[in-house]
């Protein structure tokens, strides 16, 4: 499997001051990588991006995912800046423990906003860069996206379908050279985790992640994982391997189905149909 070397790379990561965002530019940086580092709290990417070494090799910008045009400007500027990107990383998430009956609509709207949609405009407003490189685009979603929580169908709904847009996505852009994949990691400690471990309802119903089927996972390990899946511009990167069955079986028959019912030229063909159907409005 080729090697996909990191060193000055240009790697745009969203929500890029939470426990895995963080974690993972520290990694990255270890790795020769450059950092565009975005995140909605500005003050705090900033002081992420001067920990990390200053301007030449990490720059925050203030991004919120729930605006395209936000997350465009942004990306725009990290090119800018860098003289293109490589590496998109869409990595902002949240989450909280509430049944449909109780839960409102703008909260759930909000999940799905932040989750879904904002992979969508991170990953949108990233590949005409991407592409110029024939680069790579990742986004983490979870082993949420294959195992359904109650109390939880707004966060594994919004998993479930980042995991379907990176396959979507997957087909759209291999002919440009770039690699589309999507993390599957199981529970790990970050702060989203503190906050489902101070809800009585979390932890009634994964037992406060201790053992068992819903036992965390350290960091590093989710970490290491996804450095590894950039690395080797992986379709799917689960953590723990051992879960990798439990992941690929709802997609047993899909490459099957691509390759049956998707022809490349067919596909190219159709995306131009499209976009010029869009730019004739």
């Amino acid at each position: 499997m080729p090697h996909y070397d990191l060193r000055d790379r240009v790697v745009a990561i969203s929500g890029a001051t939470g426990g895995l965002g963080s974690a993972l530019a520290r990694k990255l940086l270890e790795h020769g990588a450059r950092l565009a580092l975005l995140d909605v709290d500005e003050a705090a990417v900033m002081r992420l991006a001067q920990s990390l070494g200053g301007i030449e090799r990490a720059r925050g910008w203030r991004v919120d995912v729930r605006s395209y045009d936000d997350v465009k400007a942004a990306m725009d500027a990290c090119a800018a800046h860098f003289g293109g990107i490589d590496v998109v990383i869409a990595n902002a998430g949240v989450d909280e423990v509430s049944p449909m009956a109780s839960m409102s609509p703008a909260a759930f709207e909000r999940v799905i906003d932040v989750n879904l949609i904002g992979v969508w405009r991170t990953m949108k407003a990233g590949l005409p860069h991407v592409a110029n490189k024939r680069g790579y685009l990742m986004a983490i979603s979870s082993m949420a996206a294959f195992v359904h929580s109650p109390l939880q169908a707004h966060y594994t709904s919004s998993k479930a379908g980042v995991w379907a847009l990176c396959d979507s996505v997957r087909l759209e852009v291999r002919h440009l050279g770039v690699g589309v994949g999507s993390v599957h990691p199981t529970f790990f400690p970050t702060p989203l985790m503190d906050q489902v471990h101070a809800d009585a309802a979390g932890v009634k119903l994964w037992g406060g992640n201790k053992g068992g089927l819903w036992r965390m996972i350290s960091l590093d390990e989710v970490v290491d994982g996804v450095v590894r899946g950039i690395e080797r511009r992986s379709d799917m990167i689960v953590l723990p391997g051992q879960n990798t069955l439990i992941a690929k079986a709802p997609g047993l028959f899909r490459k099957i189905a691509e390759r049956i019912g998707f022809k490349p030229a067919d596909v190219i063909e159709a995306v131009a149909l499209a976009e010029s159907k869009t730019a004739g409005r």
